[in-house]
């Protein structure tokens, strides 16, 4: 599994030498890097973020000051070229703190160390039992429910986007629809079934998970409501 992260730094050199070496990383998966706290929140508030390298001094707001306004916090790495930083970054549970300039073995160390308690947490919170095994590209991978944002249609096979990457599965929309707890998923369009926990906004036309816009058949906003209300 990897760990979707994004990259907060308000220096160019520094953001490109970061992304350089996520997408280096076979555990790490870039959302997107910013230069600045405000472009950050708003992506970490519509997207399932694993993982933040952070920077601690930028102008406006800085690093400490964008973890106080999330409501939910992803692991931090905190990444600075002061030392003096340190005791403050692990009273905020910092996952590590990497000093500039900084060397592939320890971002390398870092991510490990990420890797490896996002499985022990993600192990202690899952249920085994909500999960379903898939086949794509010829290997089976178990997937888990939770996880799920929503199914859509693509010719004979269907399109299983999760939060950390998208699954071809050579299935009709009505047959995987019945893997899915009906109680927590709906089929709101002939090509979409969408995870009902995963809705952040909708109306007569869309459904909106993240920032894509799922089309809504006609008259499903009133299921959609219901669907939600008993959840």
């Amino acid at each position: 599994m990897k760990l979707n992260c994004i990259v907060v730094d308000d220096s160019a050199v520094q953001r490109m030498t970061i992304t350089k070496l996520v997408n280096e990383s076979s555990l790490l998966h870039l959302i997107g890097d910013f230069a600045n706290a405000l472009e950050a929140k708003n992506c970490i508030n519509h997207n399932a973020i694993d993982l933040i390298f952070l920077d601690v001094e930028m102008p406006l707001i800085n690093g400490f000051d964008l973890l106080d306004g999330l409501k939910t916090k992803p692991q931090i790495v905190f990444i600075t070229s002061k030392a003096d930083y340190a005791v403050k970054a692990f009273d905020y549970e910092a996952t590590d703190f990497l000093q500039k300039p900084i060397s592939k073995e320890r971002f390398l160390k870092a991510v490990k160390k990420a890797t490896e308690l996002h499985a022990l947490r993600y192990e202690n919170t899952e249920d085994p039992g909500e999960s379903i095994v898939i086949k794509s590209n010829l290997k089976k991978l178990k997937i888990f429910i939770s996880r799920i944002k929503w199914i859509e249609a693509y010719g004979d096979y269907i399109k299983i986007a999760t939060d950390e990457e998208t699954h071809l599965v050579l299935s009709t929309m009505k047959g995987f629809e019945k893997e899915l707890p009906a109680d927590r998923f709906l089929r709101v369009h002939k090509s979409f079934i969408i995870n009902l926990a995963r809705v952040e906004k909708f109306n007569n036309k869309f459904a909106e998970i993240g920032n894509t816009k799922i089309p809504l058949s006609r008259n499903k906003k009133g299921e959609i409501v219901k669907a939600i209300e008993n959840n």
